[in-house]
């Protein structure tokens, strides 16, 4: 069988994304977190609704690296329903390869709700427990670890025990909710097998169990758990990358247009960074590649749909403003 140059292992759904104006957004000024806000008891009227298949971490990650030229895989669950179906017709649409998605009898396929305010969202989940098992694979030279359900302590262990067996694999990690929420220590061999780290500055203070902004803190104790490289994104303020014991700053690339809806951006900066490294690129200029597509995605409707293909990533790097430029803090 031929190489799988980037085999994503994450849960996917079907987003329905549901718009919605008659709500407003309640900040709170001691913690800065702002909440969505509907009446209560009350019949709230919507837009419109958009159902997207094959989304979630995993299948973004996937769709990403296939649109850049991979021979791209996923390892996956889905129940068997039409809404199954339709994220695996998606994925093939996109030329990823679907033999190691595994479909479940009498469990459902996630169905994820996204309540789509201004150009941001809420989004409700539910992860199927489906019964996760580590399977035989080809020659694999990237894996993308990303979000999965609560029940999979055990899957991760067979992971990285599949990690400790083939040396040569390189691991991104992308962790979910639950993942984080596993703690480092019961991970600890997943983060130590680590290549390349991917997280928001609020996931990392959460990783680490500290309140701090200050990203070269947050960098180095995400390092001593034994990932090579670390990359932090914070929203519209750009990105950073830990590098050799170097913290690198990025701006955002410019949007072409007022971004449309937010859903995406930080699986699309993630995995098109891995991508990049699975094609060859320097750590740096791969670091460069990642908000290119972030920029992108928030230009349509949900994760995928903005997903650059090669030629196209090249355009916008080549066509960059001066300033977008990998910056040593």
């Amino acid at each position: 069988m031929k190489e799988i140059d980037f085999l994503a292992i994450g849960d996917i759904a079907l987003d329905a994304f549901i718009k919605i104006k008659d709500a407003h957004i309640h900040c709170k000024i001691d913690t800065n977190a702002c909440e969505l806000c509907l009446r209560f008891g009350d019949k709230v009227p919507y837009e419109s609704v958009t159902a997207i298949p094959a989304v979630g971490n995993g299948g973004n990650a996937v769709v990403c690296a296939a649109r850049l030229g991979l021979n791209s895989a996923i390892v996956t669950h889905v129940g068997e329903d039409k809404h199954g179906e339709e994220c695996l017709a998606s994925l093939e649409k996109d030329k990823v390869i679907t033999q190691y998605v595994k479909k479940e009898k009498n469990k459902p396929t996630n169905y994820h709700y996204v309540l789509w305010y201004d150009i941001d969202r809420t989004i409700l989940v539910k992860h199927t427990e489906f019964n996760y098992k580590f399977i035989q694979l080809p020659k694999v030279s990237w894996i993308y670890l990303t979000s999965l359900a609560g029940n999979t302590l055990p899957y991760h262990q067979e992971i990285a025990e599949y990690l400790k067996n083939n040396s040569d694999v390189k691991l991104a990690f992308q962790p979910g909710t639950f993942q984080i929420e596993f703690g480092t220590e019961k991970l600890k061999d997943i983060y130590a097998r680590t290549e390349i780290f991917f997280c928001n500055l609020e996931e990392a203070e959460k990783i680490l169990g500290i309140e701090s902004k200050n990203i070269l803190e947050l960098s180095k104790g995400i390092a001593t758990l034994g990932p090579k490289m670390v990359s932090i994104s914070d929203g519209p303020n750009g990105a950073y990358f830990y590098l050799n014991s170097e913290l690198w700053y990025l701006p955002i690339y410019p949007d072409i247009a007022p971004p449309l809806e937010r859903t995406g951006a930080g699986d699309a900066f993630s995995s098109t960074i891995t991508a990049a490294l699975a094609l060859g690129k320097p750590p740096l200029e791969a670091f460069a590649w990642g908000l290119i597509n972030s920029m992108s995605v928030v230009q349509e409707i949900g994760a995928q749909k903005g997903l650059l293909s090669l030629p196209k990533l090249e355009e916008y790097l080549k066509n960059a403003p001066e300033n977008y430029k990998a910056r040593k803090l």
